[in-house]
């Protein structure tokens, strides 16, 4: 089986400037993607990207690989990762290119690709770029060359489709919503969806210059939508990250509330209303109080792999509906087929506008374990299987004994090992992750 060389989680991802996140790189991969989808005639990509200065170079680098390959170009600029997904459906592209690094800050960059039926391409198809990479690049003749253009109403499209993705007799009308943009991608099409729903909205973060992308804000950094919800009284506050593929919530009383309680609010809906198909999927990473919330109401709950396209991936196997992750990444794929932030917000406010009940009283059915999540800088790729860092696993893990659990992972997105630590007992759970972290720490160096 071929071994992928630059594919990792979540697409292509690193620091702008140091391969593969490069102009020259990005016009081998635009005609080495160009190759295999045009191999059978003339086919339409589309390219979307979120606010970060390098995309303007990257995109560029992109279409003139794409339309030396004999592909034709739709540019729609900065719009959130779950619009190219359901634009290169709707559009019978067929393949959506998104040009952003998601929550990093803007010094990195990345790629990821959606096939025509909207979803991630799969390892067999990155393999198959990797491949053309390999291969010098060649022009195709001038007759066959592509086209760019840009679809000018991009944006109304996907508002539409967000809008269409709840009951048409539902509105906002009493709602104050604080909205997190995060400087991101979803800067003008968000407020535009709420506020047409009839919500009132204040948004913040929403004036992106190329720089300021996730910087202290949007999903990764709450606090100022925290302050906000609590300063203009609002129901709630909604924050996103910089591609919008992710959402936290903030309730009435500036309180925190992550992608498991927001999956438990949506699952709970729907079990009362009688629509959840079979169970819910979750990942290593979900807190045990989603697991055992779920259980309570005899709800399935499997765990997959960190990534939404592993939980999509479960779901798909099961013929289930609704996954995500703590993070935020939740996929409801009655409505759509990609971890979408808005279209999950809107799941949640339905709920709320159902029962009457504000977002605290919605969340107070599941209780979370404490956990505690600490990243560790490795310069190299580490060896988890250490007799080192075994022993540490093992000591940690028999004094949790079975009230706690332990995740220990490299990411697939950033030079860092995550540990993971919950249980019952704060102070334990805090003492065992650093103790980890630490034992990490020693082995990288």
């Amino acid at each position: 089986m071929y071994k992928k060389q630059y594919f990792g989680t979540d697409g292509i991802r690193g620091q702008v400037g140091i391969a593969p996140i490069t102009p020259d790189f990005m016009l081998q991969l635009g005609w080495a993607a160009g190759k295999l989808l045009a191999a059978q005639g003339r086919c339409k990509i589309l390219i979307g990207k979120d606010t970060r200065i390098s995309g303007y170079v990257l995109e560029s680098a992109l279409e003139a690989g794409l339309a030396s390959a004999g592909a034709d170009v739709l540019l729609v600029g900065p719009m959130p990762t779950p619009a190219i997904a359901f634009l290169t459906r709707t559009l019978n592209a067929q393949a959506g290119i998104v040009v952003s690094a998601s929550h990093n800050l803007f010094a990195d960059n990345g790629i990821k690709f959606f096939g025509p039926d909207g979803n991630k391409f799969d390892d067999e198809l990155e393999a198959a770029i990797e491949q053309n990479l390999a291969l010098p690049l060649q022009t195709v003749a001038p007759v066959r060359l592509g086209k760019a253009r840009r679809i000018e109403d991009a944006q109304a499209r996907y508002i539409e489709f967000c809008k269409r993705s709840i009951p048409q007799q539902m509105h906002f009308n009493n709602l104050k919503i604080v909205i997190d943009c995060a400087h991101g991608a979803t800067y003008q099409v968000a407020p535009r969806v709420f506020s047409e729903l009839g919500a009132q909205i204040i948004v913040i973060n929403n004036q992106p210059d190329g720089f300021n992308i996730n910087d202290e804000c949007g999903s990764t950094s709450p606090a100022s939508l925290q302050q906000a919800v609590l300063r203009e009284k609002a129901h709630l506050g909604i924050a996103f990250d910089g591609d919008g593929d992710r959402v936290i919530m903030v309730n009435e009383f500036g309180q925190l509330v992550d992608g498991d309680t927001l999956l438990f609010v949506i699952m709970q809906d729907r079990l009362q209303r009688g629509v959840l198909q079979g169970g819910i999927v979750g990942t290593v990473m979900s807190n045990m109080g989603l697991e055992q919330a779920a259980l309570r109401k005899k709800v399935p709950f499997i765990r997959a792999k960190v990534g939404d396209r592993h939980v999509l991936q479960e779901l798909k196997n099961r013929e289930w509906e609704l996954g995500g992750e703590s993070s935020g990444h939740i996929i409801c794929l009655d409505a759509t087929t990609t971890g979408d932030g808005i279209i999950a917000a809107l799941q949640v406010l339905c709920s709320m506008q159902r029962t009457g009940h504000s977002l605290a009283t919605l969340t107070a059915g599941m209780e979370k374990f404490p956990q505690v999540l600490l990243n560790v800088q490795t310069k190299k790729t580490l060896d988890l299987e250490t007799p080192l860092i075994q022993a540490a696993l093992a000591a940690a893990q028999a004094s949790l004994t079975d009230q706690g659990r332990i995740l220990l992972r490299c990411s697939g997105t950033e030079p860092v090992v995550r540990v993971m630590v919950e249980g019952a007992d704060e102070s334990l759970v805090h003492r065992t992750a650093q103790q980890i972290a630490d034992v990490v720490k020693e082995a990288a160096t």
